[in-house]
């Protein structure tokens, strides 16, 4: 009997040593030595406690669960389970050192061991199966939205790109063609028109640069320190005012001292984007209104405009970098889209939602930015509403 178990178990890990592979040669090895420390730690037990048997029985079955959890297929551990039964019966149950299903109980015990250490087997790897199959749709489902940005990214790119590009081939056709019959304050006039959209094609370059980072699925590129949100909220400010003298913006922030764990840069971009879409589009009559507001939760940063607002049927996917008809002729010198998409990947990057919303004398963009501490469920506190 001893020996025609042995033959068999020694058939067994021959075949699955002809294996190639770095997973088997992994298990094998992980299932032969925590077999092996099992028995070592059941020998050290039964010699304090002899009569210990049943729970020399659960340390077999914690280690079927550890291989059944730690090795790529059903056999390893249904083996496992296999082996248990007749090393207890062997090595840990009177008479020992040898094989005995005789005696009263015995039977019945050792059936009911090896059912549970089967059970345990199958139902360990399934539940192992189950997580592996959930991270890997949790992966698919990512690199989806991943993308679907790209590729919205690119319709944007074609619509918010092209028109500087033929205004400034148009300019400098104009003067080149035109140079010897033009004022001084023509050409000046067709050369500021160059270097405007010249300025606004680097800054889409940079902001494509940006959600390149935030995209290309490696969690490393985002790096994120406590920030002080009011120190990159009034830097995003003093940029844009330096790069748009003529957009008028007013500043609040709460007595409270805002920290957020982020990208400052990144974070900055947003707030500019954001400023720059209310210059470029919202035709405010009353300056831009940016301040923040927050909970022991998130903090909220707010870029309020009294323009035009937007309209209803684009709330939904002015984030989506989906190209749209230009409503003005400052939308068609300066597209939304890539400059929204952007500002939303930078936030999602961030664990943070972005909205727009229309308020009675305008509209409003807000986006939220997680503090390292949450307790208690999202709020949008709003002061002003």
């Amino acid at each position: 009997m001893k020996r025609y178990i042995w033959n068999t178990f020694t058939r067994f890990v021959d075949r699955i040593s002809q294996t190639h592979t770095f997973h088997a040669h992994f298990s094998l090895l992980f299932t032969i030595g925590t077999m092996a420390a099992a028995t070592a730690l059941s020998g050290f037990y039964h010699h304090v406690n002899p009569t210990g048997s049943a729970n020399i029985a659960l340390i077999y079955i914690l280690t079927i669960i550890l291989i059944s959890y730690h090795t790529d297929k059903y056999r390893y551990g249904i083996v496992a389970g296999i082996v248990s039964v007749f090393f207890i019966n062997y090595l840990f149950t009177y008479p020992f050192w040898e094989f005995s299903f005789s005696a009263t109980g015995y039977p019945l015990t050792f059936v009911v061991m090896y059912f549970i250490s089967i059970l345990t087997s199958a139902t360990t790897f399934r539940m192992k199966d189950q997580a592996r199959k959930l991270k890997e749709s949790e992966k698919l489902i990512a690199e989806a939205e991943r993308e679907k940005l790209r590729a919205n990214l690119l319709r944007a790119v074609s619509h918010d790109l092209r028109t500087p590009l033929t205004s400034m081939i148009g300019a400098s056709s104009s003067y080149l063609e035109n140079e010897a019959s033009l004022s001084a304050a023509a050409r000046r006039d067709l050369v500021s028109h160059i270097y405007e959209d010249a300025n606004w094609l680097l800054h889409m370059v940079e902001n494509l640069l940006s959600v390149t980072r935030i995209t290309d699925g490696s969690s490393s590129t985002l790096k994120k320190t406590p920030e002080a949100v009011e120190e990159v909220l009034f830097d995003a400010v003093a940029t844009v005012r330096k790069r748009y003298p003529d957009l008028e913006i007013t500043t609040a922030v709460p007595g409270e001292f805002f920290v957020a764990p982020m990208d400052p840069l990144l974070i900055k971009q947003v707030i500019m984007n954001l400023l720059e879409n209310a210059f470029f589009h919202a035709r405010s009559d009353r300056p831009v209104e940016c301040f923040l507001t927050g909970d022991d939760r998130q903090v909220l940063v707010h870029v309020m405009d009294f323009g035009g607002g937007i309209a209803p049927e684009r709330l939904s996917s002015i984030f989506d970098a989906a190209p749209s008809a230009p409503s003005s002729a400052a939308d068609t010198r300066r597209g939304m889209g890539i400059g929204l998409s952007i500002c939303k990947a930078i936030v999602t990057a961030h664990g943070g939602e972005i909205h727009a919303r229309n308020h009675g004398t305008g509209a409003e963009f807000f986006f939220t930015l997680p503090k390292e501490e949450q307790h208690h469920e999202p709020e949008h506190p709003d002061p002003r509403h």
